[in-house]
C-alpha cells in the first residue's frame, strides 16, 4: 500500500522551489535561456552518478531479451510519453520484433496527447495494463515516475514482481517510494526544477537520457550494432535507405553501385549484404550464417573468416 505522505510536495526535491530561478519572471529573455541551460547542465552529472545501476539494468534487459523476453516501459504523463517514445523508436533503429519493446501510459492513447484525469492515481490500472499484455516471468518492466510515488507505476511494479518479471524503477527523488517496489532502482537526483514541479524539464531530460542508455546499451549487447553503426536498421524512408547503402560501403569497402546491387540481391537486408560481400557467400548462405550466430554480425564475420578465428568477439 502506498504511503501518500511520501508524495507530499515538501518531501520531494522535484517539487521544491529552486532558489536559482526565484527571480525568473524578472529576467531578460537571454538570461532565462542561460538559466535553463545552466540547470540542464546539472542533469548529466546526476545521470553519471547512477551509472552502476544503469549498467546493471542494461545487463538484465539484454539477458531477458536474448531469451525471448520483452522490455516494457510504463508511466504516467511525461514519464509515460518518454517510455512510449523510446519503445516506438526501437523497431526502425534496431529491427526489434513486434511487441519486443512496449510503452504503456496511464490513460492509454489519450494520455499521449493530453492529461487524463485521475489516470495516474490508480494502482489497479497499472497492474491491469500489464496483465492485458500477458506479462510473464521472462519480461522486464521499467516503471517510470519522476516523483517516485505515482500509484499507477507502483501498482505496475508490484504486479511485475508478483508475476516474476524483473522490476526496474526510474525516479528523480532520492528517497522515492518506488525503490521499495522495485528489484532495482535508478535514481538520478536532478534537484528542484526551474519551474517548481515541472518535471518535464530536468527530470524529463534525465529520464530520456537513462532510457536512451538502457535500450541502446541492451541492443549493443545483443549485437544490433557493428562498431558504432546500426546494422539492424530498417530502411523505412529515403534518409534511412541512404544510410543503409552507406553502411554497406563503409563495412565492405565496395562502391555505392555495388552496395545498391548487393542490397537488392539480399532483399534489402543490411547484415545479410555485409556477410555476403565480406565472406563471398550467396544471400541464402549469408542468412544461414547469421542465423547460426543469433543474428550477431561481428560473431558471424569473425567465425566465418579463418584469419580472425580464435579472437574475442
Amino acid at each position: 500500500m502506498t504511503d501518500f505522505n511520501e508524495c507530499k510536495a515538501d518531501r520531494l526535491t522535484t517539487e521544491a522551489r529552486n532558489p536559482r530561478s526565484a527571480e525568473i519572471d524578472q529576467l531578460s529573455t537571454l538570461e532565462i535561456v542561460k538559466l535553463i541551460n545552466s540547470e540542464d547542465g546539472r542533469v548529466a552529472e546526476a545521470v553519471a552518478a547512477v551509472s552502476g545501476s544503469i549498467a546493471q539494468a542494461m545487463e538484465v534487459i539484454a539477458d531477458r531479451l536474448s531469451r525471448g523476453g520483452r522490455l516494457i516501459y510504463i508511466g504516467a504523463g511525461t514519464s509515460g510519453r518518454l517510455g512510449v517514445l523510446d519503445a516506438v523508436e526501437c523497431p526502425p533503429t534496431f529491427n526489434t520484433r513486434p511487441g519486443q519493446v512496449i510503452g504503456l501510459i496511464a490513460g492509454g492513447e489519450k494520455g499521449l496527447t493530453r492529461a487524463v484525469e485521475g489516470a495516474e492515481d490508480s494502482a489497479e490500472q497499472g497492474a491491469q495494463n500489464l496483465q492485458g499484455i500477458g506479462l510473464c516471468d521472462g519480461d522486464v518492466v521499467v516503471g517510470i515516475a519522476a516523483s517516485g510515488c505515482t500509484p499507477y507505476v507502483l501498482g505496475a511494479l508490484d504486479f511485475a514482481r508478483r508475476s516474476g518479471a524483473f522490476a526496474i524503477g526510474l525516479s528523480c527523488n532520492r528517497d522515492a517510494e518506488l525503490k521499495r517496489h522495485s528489484d532495482l532502482a535508478i535514481i538520478p537526483v536532478v534537484g528542484p526544477e526551474v519551474l517548481s514541479g515541472s518535471t518535464r524539464m530536468k527530470a524529463g531530460t534525465a529520464t530520456k537520457m537513462v532510457l536512451n542508455m538502457l535500450s541502446t546499451g541492451a541492443m549493443v549487447r545483443l549485437g544490433k550494432t557493428y562498431s558504432n553503426l546500426m546494422v539492424d536498421l530498417q530502411a523505412t524512408n529515403s534518409k534511412l535507405a541512404e544510410r543503409v547503402v552507406g553502411i554497406v560501403e563503409i563495412l565492405t569497402g565496395c562502391s555505392r553501385s555495388t552496395a545498391i546491387e548487393l542490397l537488392d540481391r539480399c532483399g534489402g537486408e543490411l547484415k545479410t549484404a555485409i556477410v555476403a560481400q565480406k565472406l563471398d557467400l550467396s544471400p541464402a548462405s549469408a542468412r544461414s550464417r547469421l542465423n547460426a550466430a543469433d543474428e550477431h554480425l561481428r560473431r558471424t564475420l569473425e567465425t566465418g573468416n579463418p584469419a580472425t578465428k580464435g579472437k574475442s568477439t
